[in-house]
């Protein structure tokens, strides 16, 4: 009989594999790796993310991970950025093409004249000479190829082409104007991703990451459909569930189970953070009715913070001269001791975030 798995067990079970039951004494390379990857966008989220569940971190300890190349910045799952370990990378790049390649579609009349077969050697030739930001890749591609579209160039060489952004001295190591180059050139002697026909290996990383998991959420995540017919093939080597509503849900065999009452303690996520986007099914992190409130409209996707392992409100920080505020939106009212546990680790986020700032103040919107 197929064991049913709680909702809690379910939180939990995902909290342990993203290193948020307790915070990690781990290397970052070795953090991420188990995270398969953090979303990044934008630059300082990814360090947000990884203050939240290790022991210990500085921003340096990041900075020099993807310096010295033991982690990428590039696209990844969804057409988005992530920041990958130079291994995941190199193994997980190449059964995603078809879904980047897909991407394309988005393009619509401005892929009018676009010929990938002579658009991306042109453009490979250009990174081959030396890295380069998109606005050059952009305007020397458009110079060659002046019939077409000069965003349709760029987003082509964007999701066609195995790149990985250059670090910089910036504070957060990727400011805008950041260069891209070639993942061959940049990893030395490691291969470039290679052609894959399968996804098994991707497929099996997201559970080691996410799982327990059905085949939809394992679609959201990775935009490749038909995982269900993947999971039907591995089923020999997996552990198989069931969820509370019927759903088959899929794991390692010697993936963690935490007990349903181990506690969660209070943690912060930033924005984009995978925890909230990993499932087609997201009540395990966050109800229902509070998931709308997650996306702006114009799809940002908001920082959340967990209490007792869910999402129990949004949180804002700014700084204004000397003073950083971190302000807490709960969905509903906070107990006494919730409050007292998110101001403190609110407290202690802002002093990893504006460690220059004279003051650091958590405030708390009405409910």
């Amino acid at each position: 009989m197929t064991e049913t798995l709680t909702l809690r067990a379910l939180n939990r079970a995902t909290l342990a594999r993203q290193l948020l039951l307790e915070r990690a004494d781990v290397p970052v390379p070795e953090a991420v790796e188990r995270l398969c990857g953090l979303q990044a966008q934008e630059p300082k989220p990814p360090f947000l993310g990884l203050w939240t569940r290790l022991e210990g971190f500085e921003v340096a300890d990041l900075l020099g991970a993807v310096r010295d190349r033991a982690l990428v910045r590039a696209t990844m799952m969804r057409g988005t950025l992530h920041l990958m370990s130079a291994p995941d990378y190199l193994a997980l790049r190449a059964p995603l093409q078809p879904i980047l390649n897909g991407g394309l579609r988005v393009l619509g009349n401005r892929a009018e004249g676009l010929d990938l077969d002579k658009v991306l050697p042109a453009a490979r030739a250009l990174l081959n000479e030396k890295p380069r930001t998109f606005n050059e890749i952009r305007a020397l591609l458009q110079e060659e190829f002046p019939e077409v579209n000069d965003r349709a160039l760029g987003f082509a060489v964007r999701m066609c082409l195995p790149l990985v952004m250059v670090p910089t001295e910036d504070r957060w190591g990727f400011p805008r104007t950041s260069e891209f180059t070639l993942a061959e050139s940049w990893l030395g002697d490691a291969p470039a991703p290679a052609p894959a026909d399968s996804p098994d290996a991707l497929v099996l990383r997201y559970l080691a990451a996410f799982g327990p998991a059905s085949a939809a959420d394992a679609q959201e995540w990775s935009g490749f459909a038909k995982l269900g017919e993947v999971l039907e093939r591995l089923r020999p080597q997996l552990r198989v569930f069931s969820d509370e509503k019927g759903r088959e849900l899929f794991d390692l065999p010697d993936a963690p189970q935490p007990d349903e009452d181990t506690p969660a303690p209070a943690r912060f996520l930033p924005e984009f953070d995978n925890l909230v986007l990993a499932h087609a099914d997201r009540t395990r992190i966050i109800a229902a009715e509070h998931r709308p409130s997650l996306t702006t409209k114009n799809l940002r996707v908001r920082s959340t913070f967990l209490w007792d392992g869910f999402a129990a409100g949004l949180w804002e920080m700014e700084r204004k001269r000397k003073v950083a505020t971190l302000r807490l939106l709960p969905f509903g009212k906070l107990t006494k001791r919730a409050l007292n546990e998110l101001t403190a680790e609110g407290e202690r986020l802002l002093r990893f975030a504006e460690p220059d700032a004279a003051e650091h103040v958590v405030t708390t919107a009405e409910a």
